[in-house]
């Protein structure tokens, strides 16, 4: 029928069930909305659309069906983990992955040190390598 499997969106996130994410650090944005599905709200937060942030984990709220677009995740500074039975949260794995595939450019993780222990250079630094 030509009509191809629909990759799920939800594939792009690692979910947490149970859990919310709050914002001690108020700099911090979340933005929320009603929608009435998970894919939905993963497919917003893929897109950014009709976010002023990069949107890097959703919290849904599966008793009100609201969802919550954040833009920081569980490894963020100034960021509380909360139980909370209404809510699953579903952080992108590009944010939370600390395995680098390839040369690692599109690593977005938190790893700053080699398998060996030895820190990374920092990217805007031209020693001890220049780029």
């Amino acid at each position: 029928e030509g009509k191809g499997k629909r990759r799920n969106p939800l594939h792009d996130y690692k979910k947490t069930g149970e859990l919310i994410l709050i914002k001690v650090n108020k700099t911090l944005e979340v933005k929320t909305k009603l929608l009435n599905t998970t894919e939905q709200c993963a497919k917003r937060c893929s897109r950014n659309k009709g976010l002023s942030f990069t949107c890097k984990a959703f919290a849904y709220d599966r008793v009100t069906k609201r969802c919550h677009w954040l833009s920081f995740n569980s490894l963020t500074n100034g960021v509380r983990k909360k139980q909370d039975h209404a809510f699953d949260l579903y952080e992108k794995k590009d944010y939370v992955r600390n395995c680098i595939i390839g040369k690692g450019a599109d690593y977005k993780g938190t790893i700053s040190v080699t398998k060996s222990g030895i820190q990374c250079q920092a990217w805007n630094s031209m020693i001890p390598h220049e780029h």
